[in-house]
């Protein structure tokens, strides 16, 4: 484990937090309902399912009850992992996108089953300590007391107004007003607070088999929508290994595709065949060289990644260092260049992160994907149901191709990071595709550079943008590097503080000695990491 340096180079806007017990989420309140949990007695689980629960209340942006979800958590002897993406419904068929060249991110086309409650219900069958009940009490207080709405939130909430507003049952739920909600104004959903009540009552089955199922079935079918109480019913999570690829002796670890994890990983592979540490961290020979990194393992995950029944090629093949040290072969270190895929061979998303004094942690992300998601909120619910299903493609024969029963790529990614088998750190960053991108970055400043995961998380980001193909930075981004980005022919995109497109990451890290953890939380947003 590197020795971190204290230094905080970046006008850090907030500073790491040390504790015996920690709660790191991009929303405060989220993280102080994990908070509670941890004082009442219960673990680190606990607390995630509590933060989980409460963030569709207090981050609506990002994420809801009809979202998915995924976490990785030690359990005090080993690493797990748990992966509760929903399948396409049943009667999601290639047929219903014939004649488009990519899914819809609105409306019912773009949904697949939600999966977040199901994660939520299967930790706690098997780690939780308190009811199970008791977790939902801060979420349905903020739901129905209401909550004051803060300042990132209220620019997101308004932001999604232009996708959204075509979709009358999300104006209906969350414009009802005609606007979003301002910064530090009242905000209740007590629609939200009852399904909420209900979930933590029945443990969960109102949602897959009973009046919350019911009632999702029943406006899928008045309004054209293909999901039906059959394929909510038919939904299981699965506990799953993490993969992983060991950096300069630190072990980076994702949940296997269809997930993008995998990309993050195969970049630091890449990376590993160069000298990063003889150039300055903010430089442009390292920028360039992460950034040709990322671009090489975008190219094989778009090819390659699908709902693993359908993939070409394995996990294990995608990271063999042997492949992976053939692509850095192709990287020019004085030139931008465009990747294809490799043939490999044998050989709009929260973040949150616990850990208790007992060593268990945990790394959860949970995501409606765009936003909002689909724009489809269930009338009398405050389901806001996710556009996972926007994950697929529409190409004939791809191992991704949109299809009946199949889980779609999949964006969000929770990390863990080990050393020589040991637990060393939650870690996660929320944000579409610069989620690897984030993942690799910070990791990279932390292992080759020292940086403390504060210094770490506040550095200048870029981000390989998947839409127009150019280079997005953070305007404190040195000047000399953008330059020198230039110089070697990326195109690149200048933004704007404040800007959402370069992710929120939270970072939990255990020191080594059994002491109290450091945590670490994104000063892009409104986020916290609190402990005792």
């Amino acid at each position: 484990m590197p020795s971190f340096s204290y230094d905080f180079p970046y006008a850090a806007k907030k500073l790491p937090i040390f504790a015996a017990n920690v709660v790191a989420s991009s929303q405060h309140l989220a993280a102080t309902a994990g908070l509670r949990m941890l004082a009442k007695g219960g673990n680190a689980v606990d607390a995630a399912i509590a933060s989980a629960a409460a963030i569709t209340v207090v981050e609506p942006t990002n994420n809801g009850i009809g979202a998915d979800a995924f976490c990785i958590l030690w359990d005090g002897s080993k690493l797990v992992g748990l992966n509760a993406s929903g399948h396409s419904p049943a009667l999601m068929t290639p047929d219903q996108y014939k004649g488009q060249d990519k899914m819809p991110t609105v409306g019912w086309a773009s949904v697949s089953t939600p999966g977040a409650v199901s994660l939520w219900v299967e930790l706690h069958k098997r780690y939780g300590k308190l009811p199970f009940a008791d977790l939902f009490e801060p979420a349905i207080k903020y739901a129905s007391d209401g909550y004051r709405v803060s300042y990132m939130v209220s620019r997101q909430w308004d932001r999604a107004i232009d996708r959204l507003k075509g979709q009358a049952s999300w104006v209906k739920a969350f414009l009802p007003g005609g606007r979003a909600p301002k910064a530090g104004e009242l905000w209740k959903f007590p629609d939200q607070a009852k399904t909420l009540a209900r979930i933590a009552e029945s443990k969960g089955e109102a949602f897959y088999r009973g009046e919350l199922a019911e009632a999702i079935d029943k406006y899928a079918r008045e309004t054209g929508g293909t999901l039906r109480k059959e394929d909510l019913a038919a939904h299981r999570p699965d506990w799953v290994d993490p993969i992983g690829l060991t950096y300069r002796g630190t072990t980076l670890h994702e949940i296997p595709p269809a997930g993008q994890g995998i990309a993050a990983c195969m970049a630091l592979g890449i990376l590993e065949n160069f000298d990063l540490a003889g150039h300055d961290a903010d430089g442009p020979e390292v920028a360039h060289l992460r950034i040709e990194a990322m671009k090489l393992a975008f190219a094989d995950i778009w090819r390659y990644v699908a709902d693993p029944r359908f993939m070409e090629v394995t996990p294990a093949q995608m990271l063999d260092k042997h492949y992976l040290k053939s692509r850095a072969r192709l990287i020019d270190p004085k030139k931008a260049k465009d990747f294809g895929p490799g043939t490999p061979k044998d050989g709009g998303t929260i973040y949150l992160g616990t850990a208790d004094a007992s060593g268990m942690m945990v790394s959860l992300i949970q995501s409606n994907y765009m936003g909002f998601g689909s724009g489809i909120v269930v009338p009398g619910t405050g389901i806001a149901l996710q556009n996972r299903a926007t994950g697929f493609v529409t190409t004939a024969g791809h191992a991704n191709q949109v299809g009946p029963k199949k889980r779609p790529f999949h964006t969000i990614i929770p990390a863990f990071i080990t050393k020589d088998g040991k637990p060393v750190a939650t870690f996660g960053l929320m944000g579409g595709a610069m989620q690897p991108q984030g993942h690799l970055q910070v990791f990279s400043r932390i292992v080759d550079y020292g940086q403390n995961p504060q210094a770490a998380i506040d550095g200048p980001r870029w981000r390989v943008h998947e839409t127009d193909g150019t280079v997005w930075t953070e305007e404190h981004m040195p000047a000399a590097t953008l330059d020198g980005l230039e110089a070697r022919g990326h195109k690149i995109t200048r933004t704007k503080w404040p800007s959402f497109d370069f992710g929120s990451s939270q970072i939990i890290w255990r020191f080594p000695d059994g002491g109290p953890y450091l945590g670490a939380s994104e000063s892009r947003r409104d986020g916290a990491a609190v402990g005792f």
